[in-house]
């Protein structure tokens, strides 16, 4: 359900796309960025962590349709959430947010209202979200339906992957679980329907929204389905070839061949190692990177100058060079 901010913020100028932006060119987008400002790519940055949490943020609502066109309809009032009612007696609406500190199994949360309640008066009817009558209220209009929560709650990496129940702490200091299902993505929310507000005329009772952060795992990264890791081999086994040792997420390894010649960048993918959801599973991608040895002693350096003497006599950036000059 919708948040008060998203008056206040341009999901698609964020994403930098346009509004009628499909389904497959919002996910491109989105991964583009997702790589570019990763913490993992940016460590100490925290401009590029607030702009990766920005365009997570932004693609968990875009990519969700029913949010999606929740929120173009909300946008589409520009800040109507917020304003007086007109005509003699009519009373005054006004969004009212609650936060609340919630914590249960090292997790932490707050709630907020996230609709606005009515405050009615003088004998006038007041009106609700896109001018409807309110609620039940004189019993006019039917049942107001109760008010939503948010809650909020951080999840270590590999628990956003393999998924867990977790313990959260309701606003009425009762514990509640909620189900994380296998695969969950920072900024993803999950919708506990009839476990928020209650209706204050007999409605239907409002939703708990768990909006999901996950932190950054210092060695894999995510790409949809796919985890990416970046492995550095050394120059004679990229150059001769080898068989090297890559870790999964699940903590044990797997063996990988590295052909004679690989250049550094190249992506080797383990088949079913990545993230497993209803949707399907990912596969494991191994980057390679070779790794220059920053000191050598007298007998290394020695056998370099003799290899580097008998390198056959090829600039590597001449392509580079030529396609620079077209």
């Amino acid at each position: 359900m919708a948040s008060q901010d998203w008056f206040d913020k341009d999901f698609y100028k964020t994403l930098g796309v346009s509004k009628d932006v499909s389904d497959a060119d919002l996910k491109k987008t989105y991964r583009k960025l997702a790589r570019k400002y990763h913490p993992d790519s940016n460590q100490g940055d925290a401009a590029a962590e607030a702009k990766f949490k920005e365009i997570s943020e932004a693609y968990s609502v875009l990519s969700d349709a029913e949010q999606r066109k929740e929120y173009d309809e909300i946008r589409a009032m520009g800040s109507g959430a917020r304003f007086t009612a007109s005509g003699q007696g009519a009373g005054g609406f006004e969004d009212v947010f609650s936060r609340f500190g919630q914590q249960g199994r090292g997790q932490t949360a707050d709630f907020e209202d996230i609709f606005s309640m009515f405050n009615q008066g003088g004998g006038s009817f007041g009106t609700g979200r896109f001018g409807q009558t309110s609620g039940g209220f004189r019993g006019y209009g039917g049942p107001q339906r109760g008010a939503d929560v948010t809650a909020r709650t951080t999840l270590d990496f590999a628990t956003a992957v393999q998924g867990e129940t977790i313990t959260l702490q309701g606003e009425d200091g009762k514990p509640f679980k909620v189900k994380i299902p296998a695969g969950v993505a920072d900024g993803q929310k999950i919708k506990l329907r009839g476990r928020g507000r209650p209706s204050p005329d007999g409605g239907e009772n409002g939703d708990i929204v768990v909006q999901i952060a996950v932190r950054p795992h210092p060695v894999f990264t995510r790409e949809g389905l796919n985890l990416r890791v970046v492995v550095p081999v050394t120059f004679t086994e990229a150059a001769l070839g080898a068989t090297i040792e890559v870790p999964t997420l699940g903590g044990d390894t797997v063996k990988l061949r590295v052909a004679p010649g690989t250049p550094s960048g190249r992506v080797l993918r383990v088949k079913g190692r990545g993230v497993t959801t209803t949707k399907g599973t990912g596969d494991l991608l191994a980057e390679l990177q070779i790794a220059v040895p920053s000191h050598l002693d007298e007998a290394a350096r020695e056998a370099l100058e003799k290899f580097q003497s008998l390198e056959p006599n090829e600039n590597p950036r001449a392509d580079l060079m030529a396609k620079a000059r077209r």
